[in-house]
């Protein structure tokens, strides 16, 4: 590569560009980062649910539209949604240095989970973000028609930002930054959807089963689910 002074500079570039990665990360998708499994919760501070999906995935499907929606209209309040469409797809580097991807079902599903990708981040309303996820995921074999037919059902304003963002970098930038965080999860996905609680795995199975009855047992005492929750409490 050269002398060893051209060698620190090239890994110094390296790790700069990297901390600019995670840097933009936070920014752009600052609440993911609590989905780690060393956060810790304040009794009173709301469940962090991350859902690691794929926009074209049967389970996915089911799990968003059976159990997450239900949950989230029943206590909202003390729920925090992380949506993190990626799942079993490969990410690879072009020699441009953008982004290219292999999906479970698909290059229809990477469509599809880019331009989930972009939605969560332009829609910040999280109830009408988790309506639209929800409304795109029914049927994705379109990807950009249910966009559209789904922001028309919402209400959107800003969809041209989302048009906008999938037809950039910008797009394949987000879904690269949704496979890190997946291929960071311990343990490793091996069933899709996987869901956390505060950073946790543990009761997968009982939380695909029963989103809403897990999340009232790790809340604790909150005054705004003692109604919903009492016979989980």
């Amino acid at each position: 590569m050269g002398s060893p002074a051209r060698k620190r500079i090239f890994f110094s570039l390296v790790l700069f560009l990297i901390l600019l990665l995670v840097i933009r990360y936070i920014v752009y998708n600052g609440n993911i980062m609590a989905a780690s499994q060393n956060y810790v919760r304040d009794p009173k501070a709301p469940v962090v649910v991350s859902v690691y999906y794929e926009a074209l995935c049967p389970d996915s499907k089911h799990f968003i539209i059976k159990q997450l929606i239900p949950a989230f209209q029943k206590v909202s309040k003390i729920m925090e949604v992380i949506l993190v469409p990626y799942g079993k797809a490969q990410t690879f580097t072009n020699q441009d240095g953008s982004f290219r991807f292999d999906c479970q079902h698909g290059p229809v599903e990477c469509q599809a989970n880019i331009y989930h990708a972009c939605a969560i981040e332009a829609i910040e309303d999280p109830h009408k973000r988790l309506d639209v996820i929800a409304c795109m995921i029914k049927d994705n074999r379109l990807p950009k028609e249910a966009l559209h037919k789904c922001a028309t059902q919402y209400g959107l304003e800003n969809v041209d930002r989302i048009q906008k963002c999938f037809d950039s970098p910008r797009g394949g930038e987000l879904l690269k930054l949704n496979g890190d965080v997946t291929h960071a999860l311990r343990p490793t996905v091996t069933f899709i959807p996987t869901i956390t609680l505060d950073g946790s795995q543990g009761r997968q199975a009982a939380i695909l089963k029963n989103t809403f009855g897990e999340i009232c047992k790790i809340a604790g005492a909150h005054e705004d689910i003692e109604a919903s929750c009492r016979e989980y409490l």
